[in-house]
């Protein structure tokens, strides 16, 4: 499905769903959360973001509740999820994983706070009326994640810089967001004069995906910001198949060198999971109002290097990123 057609799709399920006004309980408030993704206690992120809240002055079990729901990497059920969190009158709702998450929610209520964590532009995608002004219900930060292609692509060939052909694992074309990360990644390439093979992976079948791989002679493989590829299993195989054919990879966040992937490079994402809680829920349940609360960018990056799985692929770092690295795991 296009990025149009689940706009369309949310637009149409709203009509069947009762808008609950907000309504504030005396006593402890309710955060309502809602991922596309799934339960990961090995990111930290769900650690990072309570400990925001903490320092607003909320302690999870103690004055402040959640809930949560996960779709599973299946967004056509986030809007179901997002109508029962709504049903539960939650005093402010979190998205985080992706854009669909903010809308489906935004299509949910009209007057429950939203605070989304996403990869994207949340202007392009229509949550906001701009990043100053947010002028709705809705706010939050943005990881940049999909902006990040170039300066991936930049730092694998400080590595690697004899890669000509360079393959890039993306979600297949039915993805919503599969245009504008292909988009961004072959301007990259152009930019640096390298070829960059698509490889999408079409019902998590990965295996197929790196035989793709093989066989355009890829030198090295850039992995896209999904959030399927996230989950601790398909992180698992991901590295697991880079090993194997023995290609230098770059990955779009840390959880995966901390799996043996090569190199990484994202926003602090711990930071950013901090400042969700401390600077947006915590101030929207003190009252704030989320139309005044500017949508943030990070302001910190990580490059991690796993040094064992450069010495296994035979790679020598060079000096450049030994300075550049905010992180070596040996």
């Amino acid at each position: 499905m296009r990025r149009r057609e689940f706009i369309t799709l949310f637009g149409g399920a709203a009509a069947a769903w009762p808008l609950v006004a907000r309504a504030r309980q005396p006593g402890k408030p309710v955060i309502g959360f809602l991922s596309l993704g799934s339960p990961d206690p090995s990111s930290g992120f769900g650690a990072a973001f309570r400990a925001g809240l903490a320092e607003a002055g909320y302690v999870l079990g103690q004055n402040v509740a959640i809930e949560y729901r996960w779709a599973n990497n299946q967004p056509w059920l986030l809007p179901q999820l997002a109508a029962e969190l709504v049903e539960r009158q939650p005093d402010v709702i979190v998205t985080v994983g992706s854009y669909f998450a903010a809308l489906a929610a935004k299509t949910a209520t009209a007057t429950i706070p939203i605070v989304f964590g996403i990869a994207d532009d949340p202007v392009q995608y229509g949550l906001v009326a701009s990043r100053n002004r947010p002028g709705g219900t809705l706010t939050g930060m943005t990881f940049l994640g999909g902006q990040l292609a170039a300066k991936r692509l930049n730092l694998l060939l400080e590595l690697v810089p004899q890669a000509a052909t360079i393959g890039f694992l993306s979600g297949p074309a039915g993805s919503p967001i599969f245009q504008d990360r292909k988009n961004e990644m072959l301007a990259a390439g152009r930019a640096l004069g390298r070829k960059i093979v698509i490889l999408e992976v079409r019902y998590s079948d990965f295996e197929a995906a790196f035989t793709a791989l093989v066989e355009q002679r890829a030198d090295a493989l850039v992995v896209g910001s999904f959030t399927l590829f996230r989950s601790p299993q398909n992180c698992n195989t991901i590295v697991e198949l880079a090993a194997r054919h023995r290609i230098a990879t770059m990955y779009p966040a840390r959880r995966f060198t901390d799996r043996g992937g090569l190199m990484s490079y994202d926003s602090d994402i711990l930071a950013v999971a901090r400042r969700l809680g401390s600077h947006y829920v915590g101030q929207i349940l003190k009252g704030a109002n989320p139309a005044e609360l500017p949508v943030q960018a990070p302001s910190r990056f990580e490059l991690v290097i796993n040094l064992g799985t450069a010495k296994a692929l035979d790679l020598a770092i060079p000096r450049t990123l030994f300075a550049a690295a905010t992180e070596m795991i040996d």
